[in-house]
């Protein structure tokens, strides 16, 4: 099912006692969503993504703007009559219901034509059950069940009415680190079994680039990017998107341009073509440091962190907004790294550079 959003805003009455301005929770969301894909609604706390999930199943009414499913508006429609299933982050799980009760649940409530049997109410149980691999839990009650168990018993009861939109609200921030890695991708096997169209929202930007076919960055309810995780990545449009994706994070300096070279402190670092001089950030992605006895870029150096493959070099330096510099480099040249002081060539593709007060992205060419 395609879903298109409209200029969709929502905007809630101010509650500050001086000032009663309304606080813009999405701000003029456009957005076409592809039939069958998997959207990952990425942000920082409070930018508005479980707004617009709300949204969308119908919870809040916007304040402007259309939301279509297909060819349907259903801007006005009650979230009951959208086809929408929903899966939040604290299960809400019925306790005192086995896990079969749980995932029959929404069938019980079909009228007329669709009014189920019990025994039709079970075999789709069984059914959504044996996706999600819980097929042997239908007799437990939630309190017998681990987190990810409850996770999936909840993704079960939202696909059992196979619905035309799965809405997943930080489904995986109760689970932990191993959990987490193993229910998002059993996550990703469903959607891709099932082919529904699916709208995750984290703000987990390893989760959200690891399982989303496209990801949709947010900040203070706009939208700030749009594309493949991949390709939001390598192709940041400006500051916050490049910090705010990639672990570890990208490392920012305060740079300038200079007659085509790009400095950091006293040092030129990069040739570059086509960029007027210009104080700017410069970000470096962790990868994109390459150890060089000559290098152009030269560090204090704190310490080596041995990861086996790869090894991190965390160092210093007074033109970084970081407070330490994090430099992934491959483990077969951990012998270079000796004394206080630490040397770096760059890799052109992973510099990225911003205007100083914009914080948009500038593109170059090297020399």
């Amino acid at each position: 099912m395609k879903v298109v959003l409209q200029n969709l805003t929502k905007k809630f009455p101010g509650r500050n006692k001086k000032s009663r301005d309304e606080v813009t929770a999405v701000d003029h969301f456009n957005f076409e969503i592809p039939n069958g894909k998997l959207i990952g609604l990425l942000g920082p706390s409070g930018c508005g993504k479980s707004t617009a999930l709300n949204l969308l199943c119908g919870l809040l009414k916007p304040t402007e703007g259309r939301i279509f499913f297909g060819e349907d508006d259903v801007t006005n429609l009650p979230a009951e009559n959208r086809g929408v299933g929903m899966v939040f982050q604290n299960y809400a799980l019925y306790p005192h219901l086995t896990v079969l009760q749980n995932i029959t649940f929404p069938l019980e409530n079909l009228k007329g034509e669709a009014k189920l049997t019990k025994e039709e109410m079970q075999r789709k149980a069984y059914e959504v059950a044996k996706l999600v691999q819980i097929e042997e839990l239908m007799e437990r009650k939630p309190s017998e069940l681990s987190g990810g168990q409850q996770q999936r018993v909840a993704i079960a009861r939202a696909l059992v009415k196979m619905p035309r939109i799965l809405l997943m609200d930080e489904p995986l921030s109760n689970l932990d680190a191993r959990l987490r890695l193993q229910t998002r991708e059993e996550i990703r096997r469903i959607q891709r079994e099932t082919k529904i169209t699916t709208i995750f929202v984290t703000h987990d930007q390893e989760e959200a680039m690891s399982i989303s076919d496209m990801i949709v960055v947010m900040k203070d309810g706009a939208i700030q990017q749009i594309g493949k995780p991949q390709q939001v990545y390598d192709d940041p449009v400006n500051l916050f998107v490049a910090k705010f994706l990639g672990t570890p994070p990208i490392n920012v300096f305060r740079g300038r341009v200079q007659s085509g070279q790009l400095y950091i402190g006293q040092e030129a670092v990069l040739n570059l073509q086509n960029v007027p001089d210009q104080e700017l950030h410069v970000g470096i992605r962790p990868e994109g440091f390459v150890l060089q006895t000559d290098g152009p870029l030269s560090c204090k150096l704190d310490e080596v962190e041995v990861m086996g493959r790869d090894i991190t070099v965390v160092s210093r330096h007074e033109e970084s907004e970081n407070t330490d510099i994090r430099s992934i480099i491959s483990a077969e040249n951990a012998a270079d790294v000796a004394g206080d002081t630490v040397r770096f060539a760059l890799k052109p593709a992973k510099v990225l550079l911003f205007h100083k007060e914009t914080q948009e992205r500038i593109y170059f060419e090297t020399i």
